[in-house]
């Protein structure tokens, strides 16, 4: 049993895959464009926080006390970067600087494969900080802004995290075709689906594990300057648009065309930023030719998006799934790393772990 005067706090909470990107950004991490996601299932990081007080001369110091380990041993690199986080909400949670905080992580996906893992990362460590508020505070807030106050932390550390909060379909960023929508945190979307996009199949090509050669913060920063990124944020706003329509009307059709031209937009900003942004690879475009073809012929809706990465990645109504796991394993793992591939559908968002 904890002392009064410590605190353990455990959540886990899934990736999200984005099928409107949010792809540049300005102030403290607030996007220049609303994005559209779909929380996954399997693809969970777990994290647990233990907070225990410190001295009065530790205090004194105003610095992270952090002892922080994933996979069940220390991360150097990753423990710099989350106390770099945390030292960035002294004034949202001035708690932190009175507490020593270990904190353990683990995900149940690797690294490298596609899926977002500072995404589910940032929002568990954000649903545990915001706990640990509350309990601290002795203070409990509604459902509603316990979540949309973890989403706005979980935005502080990485912009896509903010949409794990919630599961099924998330959008982040002020959009005047989404009420209530907000740069600030992200939020379920409220809009009633056809039954084909309600339950849907999420399949992970793994063209590379290989780390990319382009960050996705240098990316973000690259298009402060790139010739496009005004054009950009309007075709985002425009394929909100319609591809909001089009989950509402059933229309698999325009909902594949607008997720397709999304990620290729994306890889077409990547390419043209740096060198470096060459981030498809030869078997990319053979599972893209693949896909298009596949339901050309078979007239199965399945679709493509691509995240800033080599590995591309199948969106499908779930109902398909057998006929999908069939094409997969006879047309597309040949182009897979090793043959790998992630099998994953949405999912209904974090859970608290006891």
């Amino acid at each position: 049993m904890n002392r009064p005067e410590e605190y353990t706090t455990f959540w886990q909470a899934s990736s999200n895959i984005a099928l409107i990107k949010y792809w540049g950004k300005h102030g403290f991490q607030l996007p220049n464009n609303t994005s559209l996601s779909i929380t996954l299932d399997k693809a969970v990081t777990s994290t647990r926080v233990n907070a225990v007080p410190r001295s009065s001369n530790a205090r004194a110091n105003a610095e992270i006390s952090l002892d922080f380990s994933f996979g069940g041993s220390p991360q150097p690199a990753f423990s710099k970067r989350i106390e770099k986080y945390l030292a960035s909400l002294f004034h949202q949670l001035p708690f932190l600087k009175d507490f020593h905080l270990k904190i353990e992580s683990d995900n149940t996906f690797p690294h490298s494969t596609g899926i977002a893992s500072s995404a589910s990362s940032m929002a568990s460590l954000a649903l545990c900080l915001t706990e640990l508020q509350q309990e601290i505070q002795k203070k409990a807030d509604t459902r509603e802004d316990f979540f949309q106050t973890a989403s706005m932390l979980a935005r502080l550390g990485s912009g896509s995290a903010s949409r794990s909060l919630y599961g099924g379909w998330v959008t982040w960023g002020k959009s005047e075709h989404i009420d209530g929508s907000s740069n600030e945190y992200a939020s379920p979307l409220d809009i009633k689906l056809d039954p084909l996009f309600r339950d849907m199949g999420v399949a992970v090509m793994i063209i590379s594990g290989q780390p990319k050669t382009l960050s996705s913060s240098l990316g973000h920063k690259l298009m402060d300057q790139h010739p496009w990124a005004s054009a950009r944020y309007v075709q985002a706003e425009k394929h909100l648009k319609q591809i909001l329509h089009a989950m509402k009307s059933g229309d698999f059709d325009n909902f594949s065309r607008i997720t397709e031209n999304e990620a290729l937009s994306l890889h077409s900003l990547l390419m043209t930023s740096a060198p470096e942004g060459l981030l498809m690879k030869p078997a990319s475009l053979n599972v893209i030719e693949e896909v298009r073809q596949f339901r050309a012929t078979s007239g199965i809706p399945v679709c493509f998006t691509m995240d800033a990465g080599p590995n591309v990645l199948l969106i499908y109504p779930r109902q398909y799934k057998d006929q999908i796991t069939d094409f997969i394993e006879a047309d597309l793992v040949r182009h897979c790393e090793n043959g790998r591939w992630i099998d994953d559908h949405s999912g209904t968002g974090p859970k608290k772990i006891k």
